[in-house]
């Protein structure tokens, strides 16, 4: 059997090995347009802002590995032009060299990948010396080279996804003042606007000017360098490094020409088992589509976790295995200055445009015990399927253990179990590493309370909503020095220490919505009006600081 693995990245290479570790006997090749194979391209923006010292740490997989452990074939700087799906065949050319020849398969496994998505932006063209994306090694090595030969002090980045927001924290790590032009209304647009907000306030206290709504239309080039550039709003910039990361797209030109079938979401069409609609070709990573296993839409991961799972489910079949690749939850994980935000499955953004049935539960705690120095807070909100309280999502923010929490509720969703599994869960304690009831597990007896009946909540969208209304009660049981450093407008102060003794200044057939820092006092303070004969009591899911990380 001869298997032709088009593309040497995560996917790519993912494939090839799990191909040689299935069948020893079939010749395994390997072409891939760069000069580059199996590296670490999530780790470039860290070599960037130099926290990856090594240029040699980039690469995963050397090419002496391919041939030593695996008897890989490998080809760098071959592009493949064609593929002849009638006589199985494969055009490919010798960019270096220049030769042009076809090769056959038996199989063939498609990890062409992604490219930047590059604007049109007037005056943007070949030849600048000072414009770059963040792809490939040679692009980091170019970037790299700008900052120390022309010691930049002003950087322009286009984009505050994945690779905006690390490229802005490395730019700022290497003395640069940054400008981050975002078109969408907040950065990090895969999450809800509260955990955008997180991550705004540490671009502001790293310095970083950010700019949303807005789009880059033009740039001032002298000779061939940027000295600026105007947006759609007529505001200039002026930058001497513009770095472009305004999202991926998958890579699917070879598929497209073959007549592969092509998604709703401009990937290859695959099957469970990386199969496309030509039997004998796989393929895999960037450029194929995946299931979203709660909604079973059609989607782009454009992932390195996933592409390297796909990669491995290609590589079996394509050698005579039976895998299968269930689908993605859509994990991710950005860091930027000492914020973390992550997030898997549904956003509440997410369950409204698929009109799924839900609520939300936002929720603060400690990463660690108090009593043990350093614990910082985690802002917990989970997405949350009412009538069978099934997880349908999760995102969390916070300074520390943040990756923990977000791996925790990613095996939960994909293990389909519900808020009362979580409250259940057995986790490691000692004071340094967690609580004795973790934040993942209060999440889950905060969100449990919601579906027993114990507590109605209500989201600071909602809030906002309804304030202002004659029928609205709202209650504030913080203590007095927190009221006094700010409230929300119209409430009323009643600390919860004298809220029994002061149930006479409430009435209680009006709705009433309770609140506090966090949502725990204002938890025991819905119980007792509750039980006290109040008709509509309402616990502000989030409290006072989901109130003001929205406003």
């Amino acid at each position: 059997m001869r298997i032709v693995v088009v593309g040497g990245g995560a996917g790519g290479a993912s494939a090839a090995v799990k191909a040689r570790r299935i069948n020893e006997d079939a010749e395994i090749l390997i072409y891939d347009k760069g000069p580059h194979l199996s590296y670490a391209n999530c780790g470039l923006p860290f070599f960037l802002g130099g926290e990856i010292e090594k240029r040699e740490d980039l690469f995963v997989v050397p090419f002496s590995r391919f041939d030593g452990w695996f008897n890989v074939d490998v080809h760098p700087w071959h592009s493949v032009e064609e593929i002849n799906r009638k006589n199985k065949t494969v055009t490919v050319r010798d960019i270096q060299g220049g030769k042009v020849f076809v090769d056959s398969y038996d199989r063939l496994i498609l990890a062409t990948g992604s490219q930047p998505f590059v604007p049109s932006i007037e005056g943007l063209r070949d030849g600048i010396r000072n414009v770059f994306t963040l792809t490939t090694v040679p692009d980091v090595d170019a970037a790299c080279a700008c900052l120390r030969d022309d010691e930049p002090q002003q950087a322009l980045v286009i984009g505050g996804g994945f690779i905006g927001l690390e490229v802005t924290e490395a730019l700022t790590m290497r003395g640069v003042a940054v400008t981050l032009v975002e078109r969408l209304p907040q950065v990090m647009p895969i999450v809800d606007s509260e955990f955008s907000n997180h991550l705004l306030g540490e671009l502001g206290r790293l310095g970083v000017r950010v700019i949303l709504g807005d789009t880059v239309v033009g740039l001032d080039v002298d000779g061939d360098r940027v000295t600026g550039a105007v947006l759609a709003s007529g505001t200039r910039v002026p930058c001497s490094l513009v770095m472009i990361a305004a999202g991926m797209r998958p890579d699917v030109s070879l598929p497209v020409a073959a007549g592969l079938d092509i998604g709703v979401a401009g990937g290859i069409v695959v099957n469970d088992r990386m199969q496309t609609s030509d039997a004998d070709i796989y393929a895999a990573g960037d450029c194929v589509e995946s299931e979203e296993l709660l909604t079973g839409r059609r989607v782009l991961s454009l992932l390195a976790g996933p592409a390297n799972k796909q990669g491995r489910v290609a590589g079996a079949n394509a050698a005579g295995a039976d895998y299968v690749f269930r689908g993605a939850l859509g994990t991710c994980i950005v860091r930027v200055g000492r914020m973390t935000v992550a997030k898997t499955g549904l956003s509440e953004r997410d369950a409204e445009r698929a009109n799924k049935a839900h609520f939300v539960s936002d929720n603060y705690a400690r990463d660690h015990a108090g009593c043990y120095p350093g614990s910082t807070e985690l802002h917990i909100k989970l997405t949350v399927e009412p009538d069978t309280g099934r997880l349908l999502g999760a995102q969390v923010a916070g300074e520390s253990g943040v990756d923990k929490r977000i791996d925790v509720f990613a095996t939960a969703i994909y293990a389909g179990l519900t808020v009362f599994d979580l409250e259940q869960l057995d986790l490691a304690y000692a004071p340094q590493f967690s609580s004795a009831k973790g934040p993942e597990v209060m999440a889950g007896m905060a969100a449990a309370n919601i579906v027993r009946g114990e507590v109605r909540n209500i989201t600071s969208c909602g809030l906002r909503q309804i304030l202002g209304d004659p029928g609205l009660q709202l209650v504030d049981v913080r203590t007095d020095e927190e009221a006094r450093r700010g409230m929300i407008p119209g409430a009323v102060h009643i600390p919860l220490h004298e809220l029994r003794r002061r149930l006479s200044e409430l009435d209680p057939a009006r709705t009433t919505v309770v609140y506090c820092r966090t949502g725990i006092r204002s938890y025991i303070a819905s119980r007792i009006l509750t039980q006290r004969g109040f008709a509509d009591v309402r616990n502000l899911s989030g409290a006072w600081l989901s109130w003001i990380i929205g406003n």
